[in-house]
């Protein structure tokens, strides 16, 4: 199972959907699952991949661009974040959201970001109304230079957790509480196109692109950068945007209406038939 499988929790999330006994150890994925979303092939640039090996993507434009790619054994199964919402659907009775939740452009263990973040919380203060949480990755929460910025600009500042990497360290339930915490806000938005903004989107929240969308260090510009992504979807930038129209846009890009049914599912992932539901 390749460790970028849990990322996020993902191979937990899906073995709860698939009713396995026991969500808190998966089964191996005979595959490799799509961990973020991205303008590729749903691999991250540079993945180690083993030749026949299956590819789950999360929606058909990503398919047909894997196939684009030379790869062949591609499925689409959707992304975890939709399936979660399939489990957790919002409560009738819900408290009304408010604020906004802002997600900055981040780095990982091996790339870093540079920008001026004062000058981007600058122009969210202008932007938006109401309160607004401010919410880093990891990579950028641990700095505390960068996240005493946030801080001192009177935002919320928060973080999801640890992805985990090389099978350790995992937050289980990250995109549990991910979910939680975009259904407390009536805005999402970020300074580049990024999975949180779609699973705001798709969650029924208001999604927006804009500012500094800064500069990852060495950039692998196979699939177009950052310059790519406001040509192709260009519905999710600036401060205002259609509603209706981003809903529409996350729900193709999540693959929200390719998902499977449990015993589809286990099928697909090589996992074995459920013998006892999983509350």
């Amino acid at each position: 199972m390749h460790h970028a499988n849990y990322h996020y929790g993902h191979a937990h999330l899906l073995a709860r959907y698939c009713d396995l006994s026991d969500p808190l150890h998966p089964p191996r994925l005979q595959g490799y699952l799509q961990h973020g979303w991205n303008m590729g092939d749903g691999l991250a640039p540079g993945t180690p991949f083993v030749g026949g090996s299956k590819i789950f993507v999360w929606s058909e434009e990503t398919r047909r661009r894997s196939w684009s790619q030379g790869r062949r054994d591609v499925i689409v199964v959707g992304a975890p974040f939709a399936y979660l919402l399939e489990m957790e659907p919002e409560p009738d009775d819900a408290p009304e959201p408010e604020g906004t939740i802002f997600y900055p452009f981040h780095g990982w263990e091996g790339q870093q970001i540079s920008g001026d973040h004062q000058k981007l919380i600058d122009e969210v203060k202008a932007a938006e109304s109401g309160p607004v949480t401010a919410c880093l990755y990891w990579n950028e929460y641990r700095m505390k230079s960068v996240r005493k910025i946030y801080e001192n600009a009177g935002f919320r500042v928060i973080c999801h957790g640890y992805r985990g990497f090389w099978w350790r360290d995992h937050n289980r339930d990250f995109l549990v509480g991910q979910l939680k915490e975009l259904r407390r806000h009536r805005r999402v938005v970020s300074n580049r196109l990024c999975s949180a903004v779609w699973y705001g989107a798709l969650a029924g929240r208001e999604a927006a692109v804009y500012g500094d969308p800064m500069v990852l260090d060495n950039a692998d510009p196979t699939f177009g950068g950052e310059p790519r992504l406001r040509r192709q979807w260009p519905e999710l930038y600036g401060y205002q945007t259609d509603n209706a129209v981003t809903h529409a846009l996350a729900r193709q890009q999540l693959g929200a209406d390719e998902l499977a049914h449990p015993d589809e599912l286990r099928a697909i992932l090589g996992w074995p038939a459920s013998t006892e539901r999983v509350k």
